[in-house]
């Protein structure tokens, strides 16, 4: 019997053109406050990209300065309207038409991300993937913290979460794409792994 086939997608830089996690917040910030935040994390942001800080105190850092204290409520609303306005102008049409190809060969499709669950969910479900993986905001009493819930979703996490999801791994195929070194971990356990490239052979 043939196997079940699984199409892991890492989102920013894979199925997008760029991060979008600066777009987000800009979006929710505004200009000004957005400005000011940023000359604030400038160390922060120096620091990791020097590889003196970790991809998640990183993240947590920015995540905090920009949305700590904001009821989740209103930043899902922003999640939906930025899924539905700000992504469709990021995307890559090679990783579009290669999700349709799989989704036409009857595969299951998964988006797997560091990126934030609040506008990755509502974007990935009205692109037709089967299931979402991705960095949660951590609430309290329905306010938003700036810490991540669970972690970061990068690296061996990312490896560790689509297998918390299908299983062991001998029960399926899986294509897997990235591009960056926080999808290593997840290439690595791929039948067929693509790291900056999407073939278009099939799709002809």
């Amino acid at each position: 019997m043939n196997q079940p086939v699984v199409a892991a997608f890492d989102f920013d830089g894979t199925l997008t053109r760029r991060d979008t996690l600066f777009h987000f917040l800009l979006q929710v910030a505004g200009w000004s406050a957005f400005t000011r935040n940023m000359i604030v994390l400038a160390p922060t942001l120096a620091a990791y990209g020097l590889g003196l800080l970790r991809n998640d105190l990183a993240k947590e850092k920015v995540l905090t300065r920009f949305l700590s204290g904001m009821p989740m409520q209103a930043l899902q609303e922003q999640g939906v309207s930025f899924a539905a306005q700000a992504l469709p102008r990021l995307l890559r049409s090679v990783a579009m038409r290669r999700l349709a190809w799989h989704k036409q060969q009857g595969h299951r499709c998964v988006v797997i991300s560091a990126s934030l669950e609040l506008y990755v969910q509502p974007w990935a479900q009205a692109a037709g993937f089967d299931a979402v993986i991705a960095s949660r905001l951590e609430q309290v009493d329905g306010r938003c913290t700036g810490k991540l819930q669970g972690g970061n979703c990068y690296g061996a996490e990312k490896a560790l979460r689509l297998q918390a999801l299908l299983g062991a791994k001998e029960r399926y195929t899986l294509y897997a794409y990235g591009d960056s070194r926080g999808d290593s971990e997840l290439l690595s356990m791929a039948d067929h792994a693509y790291f900056k490239q999407i073939p278009e052979d099939e799709l002809n």
